[in-house]
């Protein structure tokens, strides 16, 4: 069951109000439907969400939210063709997902993503060559292209332990955003990151959207940070995941942090994961 959404905050711009009315007439880009997922342990089969619903449309930056164990990770990776679900489907551009797919990039948050063994442009051309997207020089090209976007371009020709934490996930957004996916999945992929470079990581994240406005399905449990990178969220409850309640976070920015509304926000959804939580545990 979908979600009731939760009030926007007020003072949402008349551009973002014509966004949402625009929205309402187009067709979902990605649509998660009635979605039950399982996984098996050595004793039983146990379900990681229950029937959850959504619909992402372009240029979306989409937040599963919810505390651990929930199945968010869960979902991603089924939005990524990775695990079938048991119930219900998920549709990208009306199609079912059945198996991965170059229209489906993964960054997830281990910085030993990237083979250590290529240099950095190398690590960007890989997936191009190996789906043969592109020939090598076009490869190249596009490689030091999405390089320079995340401000890497003069560390093309460097190896990944030459780089810091924040450096080597700035690469592999990179590389999946040089695949131009139809929608850029993310699962937690700052989260091992200090406090002040995930903070940049966010603002460079935001600052790229602005600039490619690529469809993003991101994964968090920071409750601050959804609000802060998603423009909508979808809370989950406690395992299994349901879905909880979709939050509209246009009118949140990294500079709203502090704000008294932001804080209100916050406190809202903290309110209601630790509610489902006591729910679950009683």
């Amino acid at each position: 069951m979908r979600g009731e959404p939760l009030a926007s905050p007020p003072a949402l711009t008349p551009t973002l109000s014509r966004e949402r009315e625009r929205r309402q007439h187009e067709a979902p880009l990605l649509q998660v439907d009635g979605v039950s997922l399982d996984y098996r342990t050595p004793e039983r089969v146990v379900r990681a969400t229950h029937r959850v619903s959504f619909d992402v449309h372009a240029a979306d930056r989409f937040v599963l939210l919810g505390p651990s164990g929930c199945g968010k990770s869960t979902l991603l990776k089924a939005v990524g063709g990775f695990i079938p679900p048991v119930e219900g489907e998920i549709r990208l551009d009306g199609r079912r997902v059945t198996q991965p797919g170059p229209d489906r990039i993964v960054v997830f948050q281990e910085f030993d993503q990237l083979p250590p063994w290529k240099t950095v442009k190398q690590n960007v051309m890989f997936p191009l060559l190996a789906s043969r997207t592109l020939g090598r020089k076009e490869a190249a090209e596009r490689a030091l292209h999405y390089l320079d976007k995340v401000g890497l371009a003069k560390f093309a020709d460097v190896h990944p332990h030459q780089l810091s934490g924040g450096m080597k996930q700035r690469v592999a957004i990179a590389r999946a955003l040089a695949m131009q996916p139809r929608v850029l999945l993310m699962d937690e992929p700052f989260a091992a990151l200090d406090a002040l470079t995930r903070r940049k990581m966010q603002q460079e994240l935001l600052a790229l959207w602005d600039e490619v406005r690529f469809t993003l399905l991101f994964v968090t449990h920071s409750i601050e940070e959804a609000l802060v990178v998603g423009n909508r969220i979808a809370l989950l409850s406690p395992h299994p995941g349901r879905m909880r309640a979709e939050i509209n976070s246009h009118g949140f920015s990294l500079a709203s942090l502090g704000g008294a509304e932001f804080q209100r926000t916050a406190q809202r959804i903290h309110d209601m994961l630790f509610e489902e939580e006591a729910e679950a545990a009683a």
